[in-house]
């Protein structure tokens, strides 16, 4: 029973490693400059840091492959907000980076078994 939970958990970090991927690459694309990837510090981890122009974008990524726990996006919680914000703050700080105009972004990777993904961008989610 516990290697089949190492399984499943070891594929859950790798399919959400891939939709992070694709998010980042969905962001550059569209003019987005990634700064880091996969911050933590000890109020949480930040899933992108980019910058466009002169704002720095802290971007929460979501995979999932079905809805059955509702949509990726939903799965954002008032306590992960939460988390992201106080994470953003000590990351401007480890970076000496002082008042900047900052945005909070979700960006959902839909992946259904056998489909495409979906990959969609929600500037200014929270």
């Amino acid at each position: 029973m516990k290697d089949s939970l190492r399984r499943r958990a070891l594929w859950r970090r790798e399919f959400g490693r891939w939709g992070e991927d694709l998010a980042a690459r969905h962001l550059q694309e569209a003019g987005l400059v990634l700064l880091s990837r996969n911050w933590s510090c000890r109020e949480g981890e930040l899933d992108l840091v980019l910058a466009e122009g002169d704002r720095v974008v802290f971007c929460e990524v979501k995979t999932r492959s079905g809805d059955d726990y509702g949509t990726p996006a939903e799965s954002v919680t008032p306590e992960k907000v939460d988390r992201v914000r106080k994470a953003a703050e000590q990351w401007l700080r480890a970076f000496r980076i002082g008042w900047c105009r900052t945005r909070y972004d979700v960006v959902t990777v839909f992946a259904p078994v056998g489909g495409q993904p979906t990959v969609r961008h929600l500037p200014g989610a929270f």
